[in-house]
């Protein structure tokens, strides 16, 4: 099959990632892939092919869409669908495609998808639902539904039904998700609903040496490490996380490592600064080929988001934390079914968002509980639920009727 794949992500080649290991699964099987990804201004690159590794990226100049002000931002998003439909009719107009592939966020690219469609006529469209936006906005009050901020949360909800009907079929990350979907959405036939999870593929596992991994980084290779991983922003409730490690700041039987980005780690920093916690590593993100190895090295994966959710997000983080075989502590709102289904798999344990006694409590459960038992519990889990061929059949089936 030919296949093509929108993104607002900047792809220079397929490396590693929920949607790169997708792609480069379809590649192994034998289909062709084109990507469609943005060059921001900021790169002074203009509009352009190229092929590598056997995919073929078409970069678009775009407005700068990310680390820019909000003003710019915002424009980028809304010319981005008519950039990105402009683009393949100029450089891709004369390939067949049969599957359409897109993902949210963003919800901004009906016109191009509705473009590409009108051109393959017999090709069907996927989209992997990630981000149930402007909805999640609403939750953590970035958006609104009324005033002058309701306005923008009215043209987004339509940009996201339209994106919606114009999806063959909806692939979600989880139980949870799928009934979100259709319980507020009616106008979504279940048949065109189904589970496609965020899925990694394994890579041939190098030895690592712990304690000589911890020590590099000044972390104590006598005691059990609970790792959080990854973006340190709104959804992920960084007050609360902020809060939990306060309660344990100094504890002896364990530490806490922090490290990632994101728009909420000048509090982090501030606090760390302020509290000196004894029991408490933070640290900003490092490159990928460090921080696997220091995953690795870790005890417990840690998973937090905003107890003000209405919307039941699945974190990627999760999948690192059970390929390296650790069960994982979720404090998450109480529609997200991450920490339900880790325990009702025996991968891990789970609180609401909303109490640090709550954290607490399974933070010492875990920590008399068997590991090892626990993190093969998850790794099977993975194997028979989240590995990319899981997602890359859900799609193929719909070409196999």
């Amino acid at each position: 099959m030919n296949i093509l794949y929108l993104t607002m992500s900047r792809i220079e080649r397929i490396t590693r990632g929920i949607y790169s290991d997708l792609l480069r699964y379809f590649l192994d099987q034998g289909h062709r892939i084109w990507i469609i990804s943005p060059r921001e201004r900021s790169l002074n690159l203009s509009t352009g092919m190229k092929d590598v590794d056997g995919v073929h990226i078409l970069g678009v100049r775009t407005l700068n869409l990310q680390k820019t002000n909000a003003i710019e931002k915002g424009i980028g998003q809304f010319l981005v669908e008519y950039q990105y439909r402009g683009a393949y009719r100029r450089h891709l107009a004369d390939v067949p495609f049969d599957l359409i592939l897109y993902s949210t966020p963003p919800i901004t690219f009906p016109a191009a998808i509705r473009y590409v469609r009108k051109r393959n006529p017999s090709a069907k469209t996927y989209l992997l639902l990630k981000d149930i936006f402007p909805q999640n906005a609403v939750d953590i009050g970035m958006m609104s539904k009324s005033g002058i901020k309701g306005l923008l949360y009215r043209y987004f909800r339509q940009k996201e039904r339209k994106l919606y009907a114009i999806s063959d079929y909806i692939g979600c990350m989880s139980p949870a998700n799928v009934e979100y979907l259709l319980s507020h959405n009616p106008e979504i036939g279940r048949e065109k609903v189904e589970i496609a999870p965020n899925s990694i593929q394994l890579l041939d596992a190098c030895p690592i040496e712990r304690g000589t991994i911890r020590s590099k980084y000044g972390l104590p290779v006598d005691k059990p490490i609970f790792i959080y991983g990854g973006n340190l922003g709104k959804p992920q409730g960084i007050p609360f996380l902020i809060d939990c490690l306060n309660a344990n700041a100094n504890r002896n039987d364990c530490h806490f490592l922090v490290i990632g980005s994101g728009t909420e780690l000048p509090k982090m920093k501030e606090w760390y600064a302020e509290t000196k916690p004894s029991s408490v590593t933070l640290m900003e993100r490092l490159p990928k080929q460090d921080y696997d190895p220091l995953v690795a090295s870790c005890d417990v994966g840690l998973i937090f988001l905003d107890h003000r959710f209405t919307i039941p997000n699945f974190p990627s983080r999760l999948l690192p934390y059970l390929e390296n075989k650790m069960p994982i502590l979720a404090a998450t709102d109480p529609n997200s079914d991450t920490g339900k289904i880790a325990e009702e798999n025996g991968y891990g344990f789970w609180c609401e968002s909303n109490s640090v006694e709550a954290f607490t409590a399974i933070l010492d459960k875990m920590l008399k509980s068997d590991f090892k038992e626990m993190g093969e519990k998850g790794y099977k889990f993975l194997l028979s639920n989240y590995l990319v061929k899981n997602t890359y059949n859900a799609i193929i089936n719909h070409f196999n009727r």
